[in-house]
């Protein structure tokens, strides 16, 4: 579980100071754009974060920062198609917890090995989970949602944006902290799955906040908590999990990575130039708006990150006996 004494760890973006600014000077990217790929569909979450990133990385490092979409797999196509790309420092991916902590230890077939192909160069941004329920549904709070899952077992139906998804694992980890029956229901994607959630073919829903927050604010849907730490300024009157008494955390995370081949000097002006744009002002505003926290740190940070986040949804995934293959 993602504590806040483990994210107290993690160095706020805003205080990120330059971690190896000689080694950083003394590297130089070739010429040319620089690819940003994004592992997922325009419009979403995760290309939402790297857009802003993008810019910001762009006018810290003097290039053109291109963002391109390479979905797929849960982001493993998009993840993997940097991790074989030129090792020249020009390539980069906004990938998430999917493609490099759940994926891999769910059993899925991966292209790419994440500790030998892929250097980590920062967290990027966490952006909780939030569950949400129809408003035609007779619940008002996550105690009552519980309570009508009781008395309707095996009858209520959850939504994810697909197998070994990040709102499919905290649908899991929900079901086993609160004891209930509930099925879930795949989808390709979250913008279906929330289709089918306002229409009340599923009954509830954890999905990225961004993903729910305009049909909450239109009266389409009811939120019932945020699964994270800490309460959103962006819906503040919804508690967290652990405030409506079923602790619950689930903040879906995106983090910068790279070719492992790239060479130690340009991974380090890379995450130089990435701990300098997570601190601009204009990006943290439009994180925050978004619901996503910037959170920045260094890349042996990142890399126990990982480590730690896949041996958490790992448990999660065996217990509930969660196969990708």
């Amino acid at each position: 579980m993602i504590t806040r004494r483990h994210l107290a760890q993690l160095i706020p973006a805003a205080a990120l100071p330059l971690a190896c600014p000689a080694i950083a000077q003394s590297a130089r990217i070739p010429e040319g754009p620089i690819r940003l790929v994004v592992p997922f569909p325009p419009g979403g979450p995760n290309d939402l974060v790297a857009r802003v990133l993008g810019q910001k990385l762009g006018a810290v490092l003097d290039r053109n920062v291109v963002v391109e979409n390479r979905s797929g797999a849960g982001g493993v196509i998009g993840t993997d198609n940097v991790a074989k790309a030129a090792p020249d420092g020009r390539s980069l991916c906004l990938t998430s917890a999917g493609a490099i902590a759940i994926s891999p230890v769910l059993g899925a077939s991966m292209p790419f090995d994440v500790a030998k192909d892929l250097a980590p160069i920062t967290l990027v941004a966490l952006m909780p989970e939030m569950l949400a329920v129809p408003t035609a549904l007779p619940v008002n709070s996550v105690a009552e949602l519980v309570d009508y899952a009781k008395r309707n077992p095996g009858k209520l139906n959850y939504g994810s944006s697909g197998i070994g998804s990040m709102p499919h694992l905290a649908g899991e980890a929900f079901r086993a902290a609160a004891g209930i029956d509930i099925t879930h229901v795949p989808y390709r994607g979250a913008a279906p799955a929330v289709t089918d959630l306002i229409a009340g073919q599923v009954q509830m829903m954890f999905a990225d906040i961004p993903a729910m927050l305009s049909q909450v604010q239109g009266g389409g849907l009811k939120p019932l908590a945020i699964a994270s730490g800490e309460r959103t300024p962006l819906l503040p009157q919804t508690p967290t999990m652990a405030e409506a008494g079923v602790p619950v955390i689930a903040d879906n995370w995106y983090g910068l990575v790279t070719s492992s081949k790239v060479p130690a000097p340009l991974q380090a002006l890379l995450h130089d130039a990435a701990a300098k744009a997570l601190r601009d002002p204009d990006l943290v505003k439009s994180y925050g708006e978004q619901g996503a926290r910037p959170v920045g740190g260094s890349q042996e940070e990142f890399r126990d990150f990982i480590a730690k986040e896949s041996a958490r949804w790992g448990e999660v995934g065996r217990r509930a006996n969660i196969t990708m293959d």
